[in-house]
């Protein structure tokens, strides 16, 4: 299981195309701070139907959007 796990399956219930998610939300939901990791860890999200469309280290926000294939 992946340490991300918790955000995919967030990510994945929502009922949205897209999701914009500040960094504090998204280490609320997985219990640690984002770190470096993320980058490598985000390709693991294309499994759930989404990717990550843009991270936003000065503002501290990640996009994701949904797939249109799935």
């Amino acid at each position: 299981m992946s340490k991300y796990e918790p955000l995919w399956k967030y990510i994945d219930a929502s009922k949205s195309d897209t999701l914009n998610l500040s960094f504090q939300e998204i280490e609320k939901i997985i219990g640690f701070k984002i770190d470096h990791s993320f980058l490598s860890y985000k390709k693991e999200l294309l499994v759930y139907g989404w990717e990550v469309i843009k991270i936003s280290l000065k503002n501290k926000f990640v996009i994701f959007r949904k797939i249109n294939n799935y």
